[in-house]
């Protein structure tokens, strides 16, 4: 269970560093609700944030693919459900 949690860490991490990397004003809030539970992750051990927020990342992600899609990576977007499946 921890490496599964592990790994939604990662793809929440990544998918903070996306939006960062990204620089849109619009996203910045979904980037930090991100960092932070990264950050409580790292703390606490407790993934009920990553789950919560990195289901509210894969929508935006998703729709931002929609829209353009050379501008999210497949990888990106497929370990956040990967992650979110488990």
């Amino acid at each position: 269970m921890e490496k599964q949690n592990n790994q939604l860490r990662n793809a929440c991490h990544e998918a903070a560093l996306f939006f960062k990397k990204l620089g849109d004003s619009k996203h910045k809030d979904i980037q930090s609700k991100l960092d932070f539970v990264v950050g409580s992750y790292d703390f606490d051990k407790n993934p009920v944030g990553l789950y919560d927020i990195g289901a509210k990342a894969l929508n935006i992600l998703q729709d931002i693919k929609a829209k353009n899609p050379r501008k999210v990576s497949k990888s990106l977007v497929t370990s956040l459900e990967e992650s979110l499946k488990k």
